[in-house]
């Protein structure tokens, strides 16, 4: 019997039925999501769980059964849904001569990269750059940024047209231990001080726990949702992961 997902009366992106397949091949079937905005929601699973799929289903890069819907707080309407988007890398050639500032500018204001800086782009980049702590680097050349810094600038590109839906695709892959701290700091930002919620594939089950207000296991289909503590003490979880993988966080009742 398929789920139905009540209205919250809020903002919310609600996941109506969508399915994926490839030929023969069914990567994805019957997903239902209710998100709030306001909220990090993590997607857990094993790989070749259909998670990047998902993402790219709801982005529509893919083509996809279902619907996905966005309902406003003040009447209900339906209207269209803006995303922000973090990829889970970026191939930058080196000594590619593209700063920061080239980058942002080239994408948020179409302006080619040649012309002279524009005093008002400027100081909009750096206000969104400075949200990550990385308005230093607006000068950098994107080739030579680590990838903790990448990311920070990518976020920064994400959320400057103000989205409604950010999704972020192992965005910590490769990210030290205190660029991952950043990463989870920043989430909870912009959960508090932005009005979107946060989708994320992560690998990360301590950070997830820590930060997520609600898990998503999915092996093709969601399998169990709720807070970590729900998601991670649940049969199905301990049978995909084992019982050796609960996190420390949860398991000492936090």
């Amino acid at each position: 019997m398929r789920k139905i997902i009540r209205p919250c009366g809020l903002h919310c992106i609600k996941v109506n039925h969508l399915g994926v397949r490839f030929g023969e091949q069914t990567v994805l079937e019957d997903i239902n999501l209710h998100i709030h905005c306001g909220s990090i929601n993590a997607i857990i699973g094993k790989n070749g769980a259909g998670k990047s799929t998902l993402i790219r289903a709801i982005l529509n890069d893919i083509p996809h059964e279902g619907k996905i819907e966005f309902k406003d707080r003040e009447n209900g309407r339906l209207r269209k849904l803006k995303i922000g988007y973090v990829p889970q890398s970026l191939n930058i050639e080196k000594n590619t001569p593209v700063s920061v500032y080239d980058l942002i500018a080239s994408y948020q204001f179409r302006c080619p990269v040649f012309l002279k800086k524009s005093r008002k782009a400027e100081v909009k980049i750096r206000q969104a750059l400075d949200v990550f702590e990385a308005g230093d680097l607006m000068d950098r050349q994107v080739c030579n940024l680590s990838g903790g810094q990448l990311q920070r600038v990518l976020l920064a590109m994400a959320v400057m047209d103000e989205p409604n839906l950010l999704l972020l695709d192992e965005p910590v892959s490769g990210v030290d231990q205190n660029g991952m701290e950043l990463f989870y700091r920043t989430m909870q930002y912009l959960k508090e001080n932005f009005d979107l919620a946060i989708i994320l594939i992560s690998h990360d089950l301590d950070y997830v726990a820590k930060y997520a207000d609600k898990v998503i296991l999915l092996d093709k289909t969601i399998l169990k949702e709720g807070s970590a503590k729900e998601v991670y003490e649940s049969a199905v979880f301990q049978k995909l992961f084992g019982v050796g993988d609960l996190p420390g966080y949860v398991s000492k009742g936090r």
